[in-house]
């Protein structure tokens, strides 16, 4: 292995899972973003009406999901001149993140610069390449480097927090301006862009940030979020036509295929805004829930004003906090999992239940 990993950040919580679990009625899980929201049977019937697929699925996925992304990308979220051949399926986001760097050809020597606070897997996925990585949300942070490959995330996990058109506006310019010999690749995690509560965030192939030129550019969009299809492990990226038929070249050789019943799913989910929409209903309900309930309890919130996660802190070190919270029965995750920057905070997770978020409210008004 080109770098060695660090430890699978959940497997630390055993302790505290423990102290939750014992609570009498119950544990309340808000440490992982995993949905508990069934999944839309008009998507679930997608699923079941294509499962007789006994071929290869293509790589490139087929020509309807690919319209759909870019149909659902135009509607939602305001992406315009986006071409079909820009759009390749992938396994999960997850899967797509940890492998870009691998994928886009990167190793020592190159530089992969993520957030100060981070979902651990963009590291994770330049460490697998062996590429140095750089934790920065200033450009300035960087001095004369010129990294390969920069990772967006607004709206963050875990903070929330959402960047304005100004500063992706500058970021843009800024990697091609940098990276005009060598080629510096913006990948935008975009898997919250459909969450937003106190701000609106906008897409990286957003007219209003690039100008309409797709150029470097890399949207990563997920399905686990907006339609509850984690467990189908439905994604895709967008943008760069030049970068997505290179990324799409590699997979082909490696096998990286989306199941065809999944892909037909994906279309089901994209063609569909009803349910996407009462899914953000859902979460906006749970929201309005715990954040009063939260600061009732002496947290401040920091951030969080879009995607499904609250940034909160009083002060202390993260651990302290988790075991606090694990006593009342609620599990929450610790800060320094996103990186240094936040060992005096936790994530709390917006994916429960009704039932156990109204448990939890309770609990912390206790």
């Amino acid at each position: 292995m080109s770098a060695a990993l660090p430890v699978f950040p959940w497997d630390t919580l055993a302790e505290a899972t423990a102290v939750a679990g014992a609570h009498p009625d119950g544990i309340v899980d808000l440490s992982v973003g995993t949905p508990v929201d069934p999944v839309a049977p008009l998507i679930q019937q997608a699923l079941a009406a294509a499962s007789s697929a006994p071929g290869y699925p293509a790589t490139a996925g087929t020509a309807r999901l690919r319209a759909s992304a870019v149909a659902a990308l135009a509607r939602r979220y305001g992406v315009t001149g986006l071409s079909e051949a820009a759009v390749v399926p992938v396994i999960g986001t997850k899967e797509f993140i940890a492998w870009l760097p691998t994928l886009l050809g990167l190793g020592t020597g190159d530089v992969v610069v993520v957030p100060e606070l981070a979902y651990p897997t963009y590291d994770v996925g330049a460490r697998l390449a062996g590429a140095q990585v750089v934790r920065a949300d200033s450009l300035t942070q960087l001095g004369p480097q010129t990294p390969a490959l920069v990772y967006l995330n607004s709206p963050s996990n875990p903070t929330g927090r959402t960047l304005g058109v100004e500063h992706l506006r500058k970021v843009v310019g800024w990697a091609r301006e940098r990276g005009r010999e060598r080629g510096t690749v913006v990948a935008s995690d975009e898997c919250y862009l459909g969450l937003s509560w106190a701000a609106e965030p906008l897409s990286v192939l957003h007219p209003a940030v690039c100008d309409g030129d797709h150029t470097g550019l890399l949207a990563v969009h997920s399905l686990s979020k907006s339609s509850s299809l984690a467990g189908y492990r439905a994604g895709f990226v967008a943008g760069d036509v030049d970068l997505v038929a290179e990324l799409l070249a590699v997979r082909r050789h490696a096998g990286m295929m989306v199941p065809t019943p999944v892909q037909a799913a994906m279309v089901a989910a994209l063609d569909d805004d009803d349910h996407e929409q009462l899914q953000r209903e859902r979460y906006a309900r749970r929201r309005a829930a715990l954040l009063p309930a939260l600061r009732s309890a002496g947290f401040a919130v920091d951030h969080s004003e879009a995607g499904l996660y609250l940034w909160i802190t009083r002060g202390e070190g993260c651990h302290q906090t988790v075991a606090w919270f694990a006593e009342r029965g609620i599990l929450v995750a610790p800060g320094e999992f996103y990186g240094p920057g936040g060992a005096r905070h936790v994530r709390v997770a917006l994916t429960a239940t009704d039932e156990r978020i109204a448990a939890a409210v309770q609990r912390l008004g206790s």
